[in-house]
C-alpha cells in the first residue's frame, strides 16, 4: 500500500523541513521577545534534519550520502539544545540560559559536532556505513557508535525537560497560556518517539527513520500555537516576572500587564480597587475597568520622555465601599525578564487621598489666613489709632462698633481654623445618629442667633422610628462641622431681605431624608432596601452664595485673584471629604441657596 505513493519517505521528510522553514519565516517578526530566537534555532535544526534526510534518501553515492546523514545528525543534536533554551526563556527562566549548567549543555553540543565531523577517524557515531534501500529510497544501515547513543539519550532528556517546563507553566498559570504550552509540548512527542524507535532499531524496517516525517504533525501543532493562540503576544515570562515582585503581599493595588496592556495578574488590593475577581479579568484590557491617565504608558510602549515607556499621574476612583472618591498616584514601570527584555508593565496605585487633601488644606489655610487676618488686623489697628487721636469725635461710637465687629470676625476665623486643625488630624469612625446630630446643630443655632428662624424637618416613618435607622459610622466631628458650618454660613450672610418671614429676617430649614440606591443591594437579606445615603438639605432665603466662592472651593485651589471670603465653605468641603459625603450647591426659588449633603451609610466594619 505504501508503495502506491512513490518515494513517500522523501515527500514526508521534505514536507517536515518545508514546514519548519515556513514557521521560522512566520515568527521572524517577533524576534527579541522571550524564546523567539531560540525557537528560530529549533526550526533551523529541524529544517537541516528533515531536508538532509529527505534529500539523502534520493542519493546513492556513499560519500555524499554520509555527508547528508551527518547533517541530519547535526539537526538531531541541536534540536534538543535549542528547544530547552526556548522553554527556559519562554517560561521566564532566561537566567538559567546564562548559567554554567546550560553552558555545559551547549559545550556538549559543540563537542558532539566536532566528533561528528571527524567520525571517519574514530567511529564515535557510526561504523559499517552502507546503502540499504527500502520502499524505493536510499536508506542506509550502520552500527551505532557509543556517542550516537549518548546524543540520543541527551536529546531525549533535553526535550523531556523542556516539555516539563511547558507543562509546569500550563499547570501553574491555568488557562492563560494553556493552549500555547500544550500545543508546543505535544508537538515534540511524535518525532521524539520515532527517533527513539529508530535508535533502538524497532519496527519492520529499522533502517528507515520516521522522525522527519512526523515533523509534519509537529509543525501543525506549532502553527496553531503561533497563530490561533498568539503564543508570543502574551507569554509566561510576564507572569513569572510579576511573581518576583511579590505583588500579593503589598498593600498597594498592583496590576501586571502584558505588552498589549491586557491584565496578566493583579493582587487582592487591586481586585478591591477595580471591584473585580482576578480569575475573571485575566487576559482582558485594563481599559475595560479603569481609564489610565495619559502618559502612564505611552503609545507603542514609550512614555512621555520616550525612554522607558512609563510615567506617573493621578486618578480618582469611586470607592467600592461607599466611602467616596479616592485619589491614587498611578505609576507604571517596565516588567523585564532576567535578561533585561521588556515583557510587560507593572502598574502601581498608591492611595494619596489624605496627602492630597492635606496639601490642599495647608495651601488654602496659608493663603486665606494670611489674607483675612492681615486685612482684619490692619483694620482694627487703623481704627484703634484713629480712636486714640479722636476720643472726642462724634464718630467714636461708629468706630468702636467697627472694632467690635472686626474683632468678632477674627475670633470666628480663629475658631474655624481650629476646626480645620481637627479635620487635619486622623480620627476614628464612630456610630453617629444623623438625626440627633442635626437636632443638636439646630439647637445650637437657636442659641447663637435667637432672632433667626431655624427649622428641622426629619422624614419620619415606621421604618425610621428608633434603633439604628439613622446611624452611620463616620467621624462625628467632621460630619458635625459640615452641617454646622452650612447652617452658620446661611445665618451669617443673611441680608435681612428674605421672603420666608414677614420681616425679611434670617430663615433656615434643615431637612433629613433617606436616599436609596437602585444600583446596589446589600450583602445579606437584612440589608436589602436599606438606603446607601442619608440626605441632608439646608435651605435658606438669603442673597445666595457668589458663583466665584463655589468655583474656588470646587476647583480645590485658592488663588491670589480669586479667594473666598472665609473658611466656611472650605470646612464644609473638607469635612465632607473626611466622611465620604457629597456636597451640592444650587439656587433656591425664589431666593436663597439649597445645599444638599449626601452622607454614606457605613457599617462598623
Amino acid at each position: 500500500m505504501l508503495d502506491a505513493v512513490p518515494a513517500w519517505p522523501v515527500l514526508g521528510s521534505l514536507a517536515g523541513g518545508a514546514g519548519a522553514l515556513a514557521l521560522a519565516l512566520a515568527i521572524r517578526e517577533h524576534r527579541g521577545r522571550p524564546g523567539v530566537d531560540w525557537f528560530l534555532g529549533v526550526f533551523a535544526a529541524q529544517t537541516a534534519w528533515c531536508l538532509s534526510y529527505g534529500v539523502g534518501l534520493l542519493v546513492t553515492d556513499p560519500t555524499l550520502r554520509a555527508v547528508l546523514e551527518g547533517t541530519a545528525w547535526l539537526g538531531i543534536l541541536w534540536t534538543g539544545v535549542a528547544f530547552l533554551g526556548f522553554a527556559l526563556e519562554y517560561t521566564g527562566r532566561s537566567d538559567v540560559v546564562r548559567s554554567r549548567p546550560f553552558a555545559a549543555v551547549v559545550g556538549f553540543g559543540l563537542l558532539s559536532t566536532a566528533l561528528l565531523a571527524t567520525n571517519s577517524l574514530h567511529g564515535a557515531f557510526w561504523t559499517g556505513f552502507g546503502i540499504d534501500p527500502a520502499f524505493g529510497v536510499a536508506t542506509v544501515s550502520y552500527a551505532f557508535g557509543p556517542w550516537a547513543y549518548l546524543v540520543v539519550v541527551v536529546e531525549t532528556v533535553l526535550v523531556a525537560s523542556a516539555v516539563f517546563l511547558l507543562v509546569d507553566t500550563l499547570l501553574s498559570y491555568g488557562p492563560l497560556y494553556r493552549r500555547e504550552s500544550a500545543a508546543v509540548a505535544l508537538s515534540s512527542l511524535p518525532p521524539g518517539f520515532a527517533l527513539v524507535a529508530w535508535t533502538l532499531e524497532l519496527g519492520p524496517v529499522p533502517q528507515l527513520q520516521l522522525a522527519p516525517l512526523l515533523f509534519v504533525p509537529h509543525m501543525l501543532l506549532d502553527a496553531y500555537a503561533f497563530d490561533r493562540a498568539e503564543m508570543f503576544d502574551r507569554n509566561p515570562t510576564t507572569s513569572r516576572a510579576a511573581e518576583r515582585t511579590a505583588i500579593d503581599d503589598l498593600a498597594d493595588p498592583i496590576v501586571a500587564l502584558a505588552l498589549d496592556r491586557r491584565i496578566v495578574r493583579l493582587n487582592p488590593a487591586a481586585e478591591s480597587l477595580l471591584g473585580v475577581d482576578a480569575e475573571a479579568v485575566r487576559d482582558r484590557p485594563l481599559d475595560a475597568f479603569l481609564d489610565l491617565p495619559a502618559g502612564v504608558i505611552g503609545e507603542g510602549g514609550e512614555g512621555r520622555d520616550g525612554e522607558d515607556g512609563t510615567g506617573r499621574e493621578t486618578v480618582e476612583v469611586e470607592s467600592r465601599d461607599g466611602a467616596g472618591r479616592r485619589t491614587y498616584a498611578v505609576s507604571a514601570s517596565p516588567l523585564t525578564d532576567p535578561s533585561g527584555t521588556r515583557v510587560g508593565y507593572t502598574v502601581v496605585f498608591s492611595d494619596v487621598t489624605e496627602r492630597e487633601r492635606r496639601r490642599q488644606q495647608l495651601e488654602v489655610l496659608n493663603r486665606v489666613l494670611r489674607h483675612n487676618l492681615r486685612n482684619d488686623a490692619g483694620a482694627v489697628r487703623g481704627y484703634g489709632e484713629l480712636l486714640t487721636d479722636r476720643l472726642e469725635d462724634p464718630e467714636l461710637v461708629r468706630m468702636a462698633d467697627a472694632i467690635e465687629r472686626r474683632s468678632g470676625a477674627l475670633a470666628a476665623l480663629g475658631e474655624k481654623a481650629g476646626t480645620v486643625e481637627d479635620l487635619l488630624s486622623d480620627g476614628e469612625a464612630d456610630p453617629v445618629a444623623v438625626d440627633e446630630l442635626a437636632e443638636n446643630v439646630v439647637a445650637d443655632a437657636h442659641e447663637r442667633a435667637p432672632d433667626a428662624t431655624v427649622e428641622l424637618d426629619v422624614e419620619r416613618d415606621a421604618e425610621t422610628e428608633g434603633g439604628e435607622a439613622w446611624t452611620t459610622h463616620v467621624r462625628a466631628e467632621a460630619l458635625r462641622a459640615v452641617v454646622e458650618n452650612t447652617v452658620e454660613n446661611a445665618l451669617h450672610h443673611h441680608d435681612g431681605e428674605g421672603v420666608e418671614r414677614d420681616d425679611g429676617g434670617p430663615w433656615v430649614r434643615v431637612s433629613l431624608g433617606r436616599a436609596g440606591d437602585e444600583g446596589r443591594e446589600g450583602d445579606g437579606d437584612g440589608d436589602r432596601g436599606r438606603p446607601t445615603r442619608f440626605r441632608l438639605t439646608i435651605d435658606d432665603d438669603g442673597p445666595g452664595i457668589p458663583d466665584h466662592e463655589i468655583a474656588t472651593v470646587e476647583s480645590g485651589r485658592e488663588t491670589a485673584l480669586e479667594h473666598g471670603s472665609g473658611l466656611g465653605l472650605w470646612v464644609v468641603a473638607w469635612g465632607a471629604a473626611a466622611v465620604g459625603a457629597d456636597v451640592d450647591y444650587a439656587d433656591r426659588d425664589p431666593r436663597g441657596t439649597r445645599v444638599t449633603v449626601s452622607v454614606p451609610v457605613l457599617s462598623e466594619a
